[in-house]
């Protein structure tokens, strides 16, 4: 299975998403710091919300093979500035996360624009809760190959 790093802002679902997939029990729990799973890494979101911490988020996506940049469908404001992910030489994909909060298509289909905005390839989207996407995202990191 191929490593992704995990980053986005704080609240989005990225521990929670992280729980899901490693099929802990889900349960709220701020990351204060890097937190390194089999195959994921957890990310803070004061990194991705505060420049200063870019050099950080780009060491610790060092160990990792797919970039993922999280988005919650509750953050309707644009998170990753657009070209935010050209500045990791990796596979870059976007996630729309808490998709059961969604208060309709279009509403997900503006954070779909964000995350392809900031330069993810390939989105998928998930809810932890209701674990919709999460057996999409699983398969294709265990695929080896790197096309989409």
């Amino acid at each position: 299975m191929r490593k992704i790093i995990l980053m986005g802002a704080i609240g989005c679902g990225k521990t929670t998403l992280c729980q899901a997939l490693n099929g802990d029990n889900l349960s709220y729990n701020k990351t204060q710091a890097v937190s390194y799973y089999t195959d994921i890494i957890d990310t803070p979101g004061e990194f991705v919300l505060h420049r200063q911490y870019y050099s950080a988020l780009s060491v610790s996506a060092a160990d990792a093979q797919v970039i993922g940049l999280v988005q919650s469908v509750t953050e309707l404001e644009q998170v990753f500035s657009p070209g935010f992910a050209s500045m990791f030489p990796k596979q870059v994909v976007g996630i729309v996360s808490k998709t059961d909060l969604a208060k309709g298509a279009k509403q997900i289909d503006l954070i779909r624009q964000q995350l392809q905005s900031a330069g993810a390839e390939k989105i998928f989207y998930a809810s932890s809760i209701n674990h919709s996407g999460l057996e999409e995202l699983e398969g294709f990191l265990k695929n080896e190959q790197l096309e989409f």
